[in-house]
């Protein structure tokens, strides 16, 4: 039995990943039954294609963009890159920035997320050798959606996360071995805006990658997102109630026997500390998660990742 979990960052939570893989491999008695990591996803800031979250105002070089993909993929990890802006025009298929990007992944291992059909189409045709993953971006909505979804040439389609616990729809999918489950959302259930801030978010990401070739080098403010239906500051411990949630117990007792075995992990934009909670949630055995908790703190701090001020 193989479940596959996908972690969130490639540039900002590179060495928790880097650091959690690395124990994955040297201790395998840590981590609940069949785990393997898959993946890393997320996009190099700053990425013009990128979506689901904003990037911050950074710029990664060329070094860390070889160094990230040779250390993933030699762990036997992909890079996939979310490509889910869903404002893409054709005038921005030329980023110079985002095909590097690509081009330094294009080596038959690696993936992209899509949702734009324009971008999917220049991606398949000028980057043959990446995994195309349908996005949870598009919003499928019902079993008749996602089917028809997994009838088209894609690796992976991320299901819409309002399915998750749907336990009746969940069982007439058909291909359920190429279905990806986000299993830790942080947005409300059903969220009426959920469109609406992806757009924002596509906007504001573009706006991002501008003004990072601004010659001034002054910020360009961006777009506030103002729906009060959006609960802030959400974490870990703060979903388990909510419907979308997908507990570890039930990814092994119910997702794994009817066939689900790939599980994402939301997490880009988070603390340090609440990336930490999630990869032991679901991936560390519960009497070990103390343990490994400790020793990725530890880790983080020598890495000066997290820095301790004396009082």
């Amino acid at each position: 039995m193989e479940v596959n979990f996908f972690l969130p960052g490639l540039r900002r939570n590179y060495p928790i990943n880097v650091t959690f893989i690395r124990l994955w491999k040297e201790h395998p008695e840590f981590f609940r039954e069949g785990v393997n990591i898959g993946a890393c996803f997320g996009e190099f800031p700053t990425s013009l294609w990128n979506g689901g979250r904003n990037s911050r105002p950074d710029m990664c070089d060329e070094k860390f963009i070889n160094t990230c993909i040779k250390t993933m993929n030699d762990m036997g990890v992909q890079v996939r890159y979310t490509y889910t802006n869903v404002l893409i025009e054709e005038e921005d298929l030329a980023d110079p920035f985002c095909n590097y990007c690509l081009q330094a992944a294009h080596n038959g291992m690696n993936g992209v997320i899509l949702v734009s059909p324009l971008l999917e189409e220049y991606v398949r045709k000028n980057y043959p050798k990446m995994h195309i993953i349908s996005s949870t971006c598009k919003c499928i909505k019902g079993v008749e959606g996602v089917n028809a979804e997994l009838e088209k040439d894609y690796a992976m389609v991320v299901l819409d996360y309002n399915m998750n616990n749907k336990f009746d729809e969940l069982e007439k999918i058909t291909h359920k071995d190429r279905c990806e489950i986000l299993v830790n959302a942080l947005c409300a259930p059903n969220c009426p805006a959920r469109a609406a801030h992806y757009r924002l978010i596509s906007e504001n990401q573009k706006t991002i990658a501008k003004s990072m070739q601004n010659p001034t080098g002054e910020p360009v403010a961006l777009k506030p997102w103002d729906f009060k239906g959006c609960k802030g500051g959400r974490n870990m411990y703060s979903i388990t109630d909510s419907c979308n949630y997908v507990s570890p117990e039930a990814i092994w007792e119910k997702y794994v026997p009817m066939g689900f075995k790939h599980f994402k992990l939301e997490g880009r934009t988070d603390s340090i500390f609440n990336v930490i909670e999630i990869y032991c949630h679901y991936m560390i055995k519960p009497e070990y998660q103390g343990k490994v908790r400790f020793m990725l703190y530890d880790r983080m701090e020598q890495l000066k990742i997290i820095q301790v001020n004396m009082p």
